[in-house]
């Protein structure tokens, strides 16, 4: 059998298609217009190849040591990492972590994240890989600390290492009743040294810090609106930017007359091929002048969802070989009893955020300095670069906290306007999309079509699966259960919209395909769905979730009617594991669904914050429902049909389940990350309820688009 690396960078990870039409210019063009404290680091001996790879060049960890640990003067301890936080309180987790390898308190420590200049290369938070990669570095750097600040104090005292204690921010020597904080042995002064990075980590099972429910940080800040988000950034001096968008994807400007614009108070206009700009010194006046230019476009013929999934099924045969394969899927079925062919299909759908794509930009001199929302900060700092033929040294990006991404800000669109309107009016500007432009001219999570076909023996034992995706992606789509004859593969495609990665990637899609599939497998065998399930798993991990969640939900205690349906799925994906349990109504009077309550058990390793991971798994159930039974995006003719909140459905108070999660601690496994694979057994699980109510299969996602 042949499969990929489970923690091998996505397809549409770290990425996604070029623009259309907001950042294409001629390059000749545009550039001939716009003209003290303790360090501790490690030093690994290869590049981290975890975190290389999606098209970016291959970085190793730096070994100055100064990077990553500072313990100042006060004994207050920074810590630099290229992660950022967008809402997954990764600040709280990863601080945890280092406190507790340096055995000193949570709240002695804060973390500069996300800032090109001070942070070490980082590929990008996406992945879920915070918690696996950077989580352990964190802690390599902060025992290495631990151990040099005793060896620091050992030397002053003239004895032997091994009889001092570290603990609660000081170096102690209990046979002589004396203690130095770690400020104190720092004493200001940087230290120089390579670490290897070898140094024993603390098992779980002894941890006093991580593994507890700290408090998210700064968490009063959130909720009064204290905390400063990019669009809040302010400059002196800075002025307000807002695009002349084209009239739909791939235009071409035929005619622009801008003296309408012109005649309000500040504007300015930035005007290059088919990129047009108004700055103004207030955003009302912008958009004012937005409405005043009176631009003419030429649209090329472009297709509409009805030719969707026939577009992307072209993307057979391009030569990617199968990603699991083993014996042969002829032979098996030819022995199967049972046999269940179907197709399932997945619309594009919007990262929908809280706060559209923000950037203020600065320019002092050859260098610039622009604060943005963005995943990839080091990504946008290379794309300014390039796009003004500059070295990246020049180019700063710093990310504040953002109003959440889901994988839908790898990119530095905003950013990019922003600089370069600030370069032409020489000022700071700042640029912060409309709602309208974050649903047309982001890119989506990518659509797709998946051709299952299995079979299985009387008696409910699976002899054959084959699994075919076209664009969705490759995410998850291994089958966790145990099936002699395999071949499983993922086809990219050519895609009539722009696409990128998103939080669960092919993941929700993949698998609600093959749970999907289960479940009629399992009603064709005669078998209840969660038997049928353990029947065909050896896996102990996904067993333990499934029996979690069924036993929490009641599962062997629940019947289906024709007005309510239960069901169940599972799932895995870079390292975690998740069972998922719903309940579902469906009006009488008009068939729409409502699900009623969900139980949801969730594996990842040993628990680090459980508060936290409580809290993303609640998240990622409720966001789980938007694209499981209505999100979708509609285009037509290079325009995207329904680019507001009022037309695009996401989920409601009112959408909320009754949500119950049981979460399985491991101390004995490293800890994977918990971002995403929380959102791939809802919809599996809920169109698996709406069969048991209905006998009625839903294939495509969303399920219920008129329904609910």
């Amino acid at each position: 059998m042949s499969a990929r690396n489970a923690f091998e960078v996505e397809f549409y990870e770290g990425g996604c298609a070029d623009a259309q039409g907001t950042l294409q210019f001629d390059r000749r063009a545009f550039l001939k217009l716009f003209g003290g404290g303790l360090l501790i680091g490690l030093a690994p001996e290869v590049p981290w190849a975890q975190e290389s790879g999606g098209g970016f060049r291959r970085h190793v960890l730096p070994k100055d040591i100064s990077a990553w640990l500072h313990i100042g003067a006060d004994s207050h301890v920074t810590i630099f990492t290229g992660k950022v936080e967008v809402g997954q309180n990764i600040r709280t987790s990863l601080a945890q972590q280092v406190a507790e390898e340096l055995r000193t308190s949570f709240d002695s420590i804060s973390m500069v994240m996300g800032d090109t200049a001070r942070t070490p290369w980082d590929m990008g938070t996406f992945g879920s890989r915070t918690t696996p990669t950077m989580g352990p570095e964190l802690r390599k750097m902060s025992v290495a600390a631990r151990l040099l600040l005793v060896q620091m104090a050992a030397e002053r005292w003239h004895v032997d290492a091994s009889s001092l204690e570290a603990a609660g921010g000081k170096v102690t020597d209990p046979a002589h009743a004396r203690s130095l904080t770690y400020g104190e042995l720092t004493d200001g002064k940087d230290l120089v040294k390579i670490v290897t990075g070898e140094e024993p980590l603390t098992p779980a099972t002894e941890w006093k810090i991580a593994g507890t429910s700290v408090p998210k940080v700064n968490a009063r800040d959130f909720v009064t609106g204290k905390h400063i988000f990019p669009s809040d950034v302010t400059r002196p001096g800075m002025l307000f930017g807002v695009m002349v968008r084209p009239a739909g994807y791939n235009a071409t400007l035929e005619s622009l007359d801008t003296s309408g614009a012109e005649k309000l108070p500040g504007v300015q206009i930035v005007h290059e091929g088919n990129f047009i700009a108004v700055v103004a010194p207030d955003h009302n006046t912008a958009q004012n002048a937005v409405y005043a230019v009176k631009a003419k476009w030429n649209v090329p013929p472009q297709p509409s969802n009805a030719e969707l999934f026939a577009i992307l099924k072209k993307g057979e045969g391009n030569g990617r070989g199968p990603d699991y394969v083993s014996g042969s899927v002829e032979q098996g079925l030819a022995g199967a009893a049972l046999k269940y062919d179907q197709e399932y299909t997945v619309q594009y759908i919007q990262h929908a955020p809280l706060e559209p794509r923000a950037a203020l930009a600065e320019w002092n001199g050859p260098h610039l300095t622009v604060w943005t929302g963005t995943q990839r900060p080091f990504g946008v700092r290379d794309q300014l670069a390039e796009a003004f033929n500059m070295p990246a040294e020049q180019v700063r990006v710093i990310q504040p906290d953002m109003g959440s991404g889901y994988g839908g800000k790898h990119t530095g669109e905003a950013a990019v306007e922003a600089a370069r309107m600030a370069k032409a009016v020489g000022k700071p500007v700042e640029v912060c999309w409309t709602r309208c432009e974050e649903f047309t001219w982001a890119y989506f999570r990518p659509a797709g079509v998946i051709d299952i076909r299995a079979g299985a023996t009387r008696d409910g034992k699976l002899m054959a699966w084959e699994h075919h995706n076209y664009n969705s992606g490759a995410a998850a789509i291994g089958t966790p259960y145990d099936v002699p004859n395999q071949l499983i593969q993922f086809h990219p495609a050519d895609s009539p919209l722009r696409q990128g990665s998103y939080r669960s990637l092919a993941a929700a899609a993949n698998n609600f395909a093959r749970e999907s599939h289960m479940d009629m497998l399992a009603h064709q065998a005669g078998l209840d769905p969660l038997e049928f399930r353990l029947k065909n798993l050896s896996n102990p991990r996904m067993r333990a979730v499934l029996q979690a969640a069924a036993e929490r939900f009641g599962w062997s205690r629940v019947k289906s009617t024709p007005q309510r349906g239960y069901g169940i799925a599972c799932g895995t994906d870079k390292g975690g594991h998740v069972a998922t349990c719903a309940e579902i109504d469906i009006d009488a009077k008009n068939g729409k669904l409502h699900i009623r309550r969900v139980a949801q058990a969730w594996e990842s390793g040993a628990i680090i914050n459980p508060e936290g991971l409580h809290n993303q798994q609640m998240g990622a159930i409720v966001q789980a429902i938007g694209g499981a039974l209505f999100e979708q995006i509609l285009f037509a003719n290079g325009r995207i049909l329904n680019p507001y909140f009022r037309e695009y459905r996401v989920p409601r108070f009112s959408d909320a389940p009754q949500i119950d999660i049981v979460l399985l601690d491991r101390k004995d496994l490293p800890s994977a990350g918990a971002g995403e694979i929380g959102l791939i057994g809802l919809a599996p699980a809920v169109g698996n309820a709406y069969f048991a109510a209905t006998g009625v299969r839903l294939h495509q996602m969303p399920m219920a688009p008129k329904r609910s």
